[in-house]
């Protein structure tokens, strides 16, 4: 027998060993790549983390439970980011674990392995999920409501509203969008008779006094913080651009899952052999009920957010294209049939390893060999560790005192505040951005101020020397990237903000 007859025999058999095979094999990947390979981390993680550290119930960057997860994953590492990777891939295995679940309860074990399969080609899943926030805390708050949704209204299992409840509070902790995911539930169950008949009972009350419970210390902050009103709607004017930015959103929705299909493509019978016997992966039948629901969550949280974006003039998908792509493996797996033969398996086998683990190589190539051939500077090239090590050290001997904040440049002083004494961040140009900490609160405490120098003096930018009138700039520190290559000296300008009565 061949490997790849042994291999399909082996999802037959031993569906969720497969499936918990390669989501490992893939989080152990993108766990240890960046751990190794990037000196700061990507995207706006560390500002996550800055924030995450003062334990806010609510601030511009959205509800608080993706920032409280990250500072405790943080520490419980002894303050290093490898907490925060791991917690990102935890998140993913989750997602996918919880995905296999909800399809192997709509179209069995064997064919549920095919749509996570599937899945984890779109390029949001097999791409960095490395950059822990609200988008990648909502995959798998997004997989569990699905999941206990379909028991609720496909299964009539009353034990899961308490779960269903859960999700629902957690998901309105993390993201702006979770009330719409939470009427996307809701529809689909008004708009079918089990799901009717599962709503006029006594159970949806409990979880909606559940919901509140969970959520309420955000929903008070909201109010509070008066933040509730929606954006303006856009001019009439502005509609056609509007609409444009929609489709844009929407076609690369689209584009993310071109993997998809080109591998059903390639398991089509236009390039199947003619003396091919191909295997076949059975499954019982799926009922009416159970196709609408798949079809729906396909498709309409991708044109939902899409269409917010498109509103409102957002860049990418409302809520995360993970959340409104999760759905779309399982969907080609319900559309094939009850029967799918999986022909040509090395060249599937080879398509399917090439779209999941290029990514992974694209950034290693980003890391190693991009600093050699452009002079524009990775986010991820920085040396985070080094730089707060040495204005940690600076600022104690100068000031025989901890440093306690950092404030400048929002890229640099967030990439120190990650330091093992966590001092504070000052967004100093937007100071209501972080209400903790005031410019007059952190002339009284002190701290460090840091800039990009743009010449051996490091003068600062005109904008800082005017919100900290009187600083009195240090010699410039330059740090070595993981990587240099041609990229210009890294030189930080700083100065020492020293604390009232020193």
């Amino acid at each position: 027998m061949r490997f790849t007859s042994l291999v399909v025999e082996l999802i037959r058999a031993r569906p969720r060993l497969v499936v918990w095979i390669v989501v490992l094999a893939q989080a152990a990947i993108w766990l240890f790549l960046p751990a190794i390979f990037y000196g700061s981390p990507p995207g706006n993680l560390a500002a996550i983390l800055a924030f995450g550290r003062e334990y806010q119930v609510g601030t511009d960057m959205g509800p608080p439970l993706a920032f409280w997860l990250a500072d405790i994953a943080f520490r419980a590492v002894g303050n290093h980011v490898f907490g925060v990777y791991l917690l990102a891939q935890v998140c993913e295995i989750v997602t996918f674990i919880a995905f296999y679940a909800l399809a192997r309860a709509i179209v069995g074990g064997p064919q549920g392995v095919l749509a996570v399969l599937l899945s984890m080609t779109v390029v949001v899943f097999s791409s960095p999920s490395v950059e822990f926030g609200p988008l990648i805390l909502a995959r798998p708050l997004w997989a569990l409501l699905l999941l206990h949704s379909w028991q609720l209204i496909g299964q009539n299992r009353r034990s899961a509203w308490f779960a269903w409840s859960i999700d629902c509070g957690l998901l309105l902790l993390t993201t702006p969008a979770a009330i719409g995911m939470i009427l996307l539930v809701t529809g689909f169950a008004l708009a079918t008779e089990r799901g009717r008949r599962m709503l006029k009972s006594v159970d949806p009350i409990y979880a909606l006094l559940v919901i509140i419970v969970l959520a309420l210390p955000y929903l008070i902050w909201l109010v509070r913080a008066d933040v509730l009103a929606l954006p303006a709607l856009p001019a009439l004017a502005d509609l056609k651009a509007r609409a444009l930015r929609w489709g844009v959103v929407l076609g690369g929705l689209i584009v993310a899952t071109a993997a998809i299909a080109l591998l059903a493509i390639l398991n089509s019978r236009w390039f199947a052999g003619k003396t091919e016997d191909a295997p076949i992966i059975y499954r019982p039948p799926v009922s009416p009920l159970a196709r609408q629901f798949v079809y729906f969550f396909a498709f309409a949280p991708a044109i939902a957010s899409s269409f917010v974006s498109g509103l409102f003039n957002l860049d990418r998908a409302f809520g995360g294209a993970g959340v409104a792509l999760l759905m779309s493996g399982l969907a080609v797996v319900v559309a094939t049939g009850d029967l799918i033969p999986l022909r040509r398996q090395r060249l599937l086998r080879s398509v399917w390893a090439l779209a999941v683990a290029a990514p992974a190589a694209l950034a290693l190539a980003a890391a190693l060999f991009l600093p050699w051939t452009s002079t524009t500077e990775a986010s991820t090239s920085l040396p985070a560790a080094a730089m707060g090590r040495f204005f940690d050290d600076s600022y104690e001997r100068r000031t025989n005192q901890r440093l306690r904040a950092v404030a400048g440049d929002p890229e640099l002083a967030s990439l120190i505040a990650m330091n093992r004494r966590r001092p504070h961040l000052l967004l100093d140009a937007t100071p209501q951005r972080t209400p903790w900490l005031s410019v007059a609160k952190f002339n009284e405490t002190g701290g460090v101020v840091v800039w990009r120098a743009q010449d051996t003096a490091g003068t600062p930018p005109p904008d800082i020397a005017q919100r900290f009138p009187g600083l009195v700039p240090e010699v410039p520190r330059s740090f070595d990237r993981l990587v240099n290559g041609r990229q210009p000296v890294l030189r930080i300008g700083w100065a020492i903000v020293r604390p009232k009565g020193t």
